[in-house]
């Protein structure tokens, strides 16, 4: 598959994005290359972005809890929705197997004390 290489080449966002899912697309891309089928994969998590960002705006002035169909209170379904999309969004994400250099970063200074500590052990017999 191709790479996408270089800031200068970088693809624009689709022009139907809204601001979040255009952020997220501009973000990913400054940090990481990805391939055309990775770029599909990206487009659909900024779509979801967006949609989250209307279900919020519609929560926004909602009730949390809502009369069921039989009387009864409710979540209000708009809830389970936004779980459920902001559940894909991180599957999604997941898909890109973004490396976090930060993290990567964190394990490996844990493993180096973590190997200085046992040469130490070993080296004063304790």
């Amino acid at each position: 598959m191709e790479l996408i290489q270089g800031a200068d080449d970088l693809p624009e966002p689709p022009v139907d994005l809204g601001v979040r899912g255009v952020e997220l697309w501009r973000g990913v891309l400054a940090d990481h290359e990805l391939r055309v089928d990775e770029l599909r994969v990206l487009e659909d998590a900024c779509r979801e972005v967006d949609l989250i960002e209307r279900l919020e705006a519609g929560l926004r002035d909602a009730a949390l809890v809502v009369t069921g169909s039989q009387g009864q209170p409710v979540a209000n379904p708009i809830v389970q929705e936004l779980r459920q999309h902001r559940a894909l969004v991180a599957r999604l994400l997941g898909l890109l197997k973004l490396p976090d250099e930060e993290r990567e970063g964190r394990d490996a200074q844990w493993r180096t004390q973590r190997a200085r500590k046992a040469a130490l052990t070993r080296w004063n017999g304790a």
